[in-house]
């Protein structure tokens, strides 16, 4: 029997509240795909803060938690921190990964569903980036599927480089959870990767098809090769390489 979350509960429930004042509207995909048992790695595109919010819910029909990975610093903070604890989510340590790495695969031979942010940084151009090897090397070692998941409109609410949009913005957000790829013991890491990538930009381009075509002040968060005023893929790799550096530089002195 699964454990009790009432914590887990309780944030859901209060999302639910924020979603319906805020006027989002939602369109879920594939939710039969997340496993009523078992674990799963939800490998997740991330164009926006609230990502992982919006592709925890697509586990709910299936009575499912996900725990997700997130940066170490956010269990810093004093309200976000004991929530995060409370949630049983996975610090990640950037700079020293391998940790939460074994923690995430220990989670998912216990059963659980792990998100996970294959891109690792969020993308600016709002296209898939090249992933990490991570999550298929997890599925992998733990002997479980990916689930490749698209949340799609959660960057119109609050991505980099934009002022926040909160209140009611009555944003659509559609989620799309594909159906599951099986890591074979004896299969190649890098190979399953580059698959599971091609998988995901044919999600993301078949959720655009779907998607209500935007206009005005909306085509911000459009991708360039469709016509939306988003960086481009180069210059949003651009503008990651100066962030990288920027880093780098900071932890130097």
């Amino acid at each position: 029997m699964r454990p009790p979350e009432p914590l887990y509960r309780l944030i859901i429930i209060v999302a639910r509240v924020i979603f319906l004042l805020n006027g989002y509207r939602f369109t879920m995909k594939g939710e039969a795909n997340v496993p009523r048992r078992g674990g799963a790695v939800m490998a997740i595109n991330h164009t926006g803060y609230l990502d992982f919010v919006f592709a925890g819910l697509s586990a709910r029909k299936s009575r499912r938690w996900v725990r997700f990975m997130a940066k170490k610093s956010i269990w810093q903070h004093k309200v976000a921190g004991p929530i995060m604890r409370g949630l049983k989510h996975i610090p990640v340590d950037r700079h020293a990964g391998a940790g939460a790495l074994a923690e995430a695969t220990n989670r998912l031979r216990q059963g659980q569903i792990v998100g996970v942010y294959p891109e690792a940084t969020m993308s600016r151009s709002f296209e898939i980036k090249e992933l990490k090897s991570g999550s298929v090397r997890m599925a992998k070692d733990a002997g479980v599927p990916i689930l490749p998941t698209i949340v799609w409109g959660a960057q119109r609410i609050w991505t980099k480089d934009v002022p926040k949009r909160l209140g009611r913005t009555k944003a659509p957000i559609h989620i799309t959870v594909g159906e599951p790829i099986h890591v074979g013991p004896d299969d190649d890491v890098a190979e399953v990767t580059a698959h599971l990538r091609r998988v995901m930009k044919q999600m993301l381009d078949e959720t655009l098809a779907a998607y209500p075509q935007p206009k005005g002040d909306e085509l911000r968060f459009h991708p360039a090769r469709l016509g939306g005023t988003a960086p481009t893929y180069e210059e949003a790799y651009s503008k990651d390489r100066k962030d990288m550096t920027r880093r780098k530089d900071q932890f130097s002195k």
